[in-house]
């Protein structure tokens, strides 16, 4: 049996969440502010005890890469290489977006006709990070998988954003960087779905990387932050 622990810090939902022969069997999750180092650790252990597992039972850890929030990710990925170095699985990466993309695939209320997505992680004020997925279409006419056709880039959101997409049909924005763009962005296509992105829908990007080895150097990897941290002086007075 396939075994794969899947950890989602990038946001501020901190989620973790089991795959076992490509099908999600336990789940964890807390939206409690800045818990993610206190819980990440604590959720995996939970899950394993209550499937009777350990880490030697496991085939792979699976960290989201970002882009996102700097210390989000810092935990999600310094607790995913620490399960691996101590138990010598390999890791796999998954993009934020990319699992954006994957959750948007389970939702129900899916605009008809949508031929985009995009998902959005809230940055700061109105910019977000995004990039554009599009359904691929074969010579048949048959719709395929999403591609990504831009790169993954910080964007500031202005009532012009996307709009020679929009004017091609429905679009989807998903993401915790979403809802703030709904009171901007007016195009009747646009259709806005405010979530964070969850460890459960990490499932089908990091079965597609086991199953083609795509593993990280768990020495050397680090996260996709996108944009530089910067250190800030605190204007507290210390004494």
């Amino acid at each position: 049996m396939e075994r794969i622990i899947l950890i989602e810090t990038s946001t501020a939902l901190c989620s973790v969440a089991l795959a076992e022969d490509g099908v999600i069997t336990s789940y964890k999750e807390s939206s409690a502010p800045k818990a993610h180092a206190s819980l990440t650790a604590v959720f995996i252990q939970e899950m394993l005890d209550e499937k009777g597992l350990t880490m030697a039972d496991c085939n792979a850890v699976c960290v989201s890469k970002g882009p996102g929030s700097y210390t989000g990710l810092r935990v999600g990925v310094s607790t995913a290489k620490g399960l691996c170095f101590g138990s010598g699985l390999p890791l796999i990466a998954v993009g934020t977006l990319d699992t954006l993309v994957a959750q948007a695939s389970t939702l129900t209320d899916t605009p008809v006709g949508c031929s985009h997505i995009i998902p959005m992680i809230d940055a700061r004020r109105m910019e977000v990070y995004t990039a554009v997925f599009e359904t691929a279409t074969s010579p048949e006419g048959s719709r395929n998988d999403l591609r990504q056709i831009t790169e993954t880039s910080p964007m500031i959101i202005d009532e012009n954003s996307f709009a020679d997409i929009l004017e091609k049909g429905p679009v989807l924005f998903i993401g915790d960087g979403a809802g703030k763009c709904a009171d901007v962005i007016r195009h009747p296509n646009a259709h806005f779905c405010q979530c964070h992105p969850k460890a459960s829908a990490m499932l089908a990007p990091a079965m597609e990387a086991y199953k083609e080895k795509r593993f990280e150097d768990v020495a050397y990897f680090e996260p996709f932050y996108l944009k530089e941290f910067v250190a800030t002086v605190s204007k507290k007075k210390l004494w």
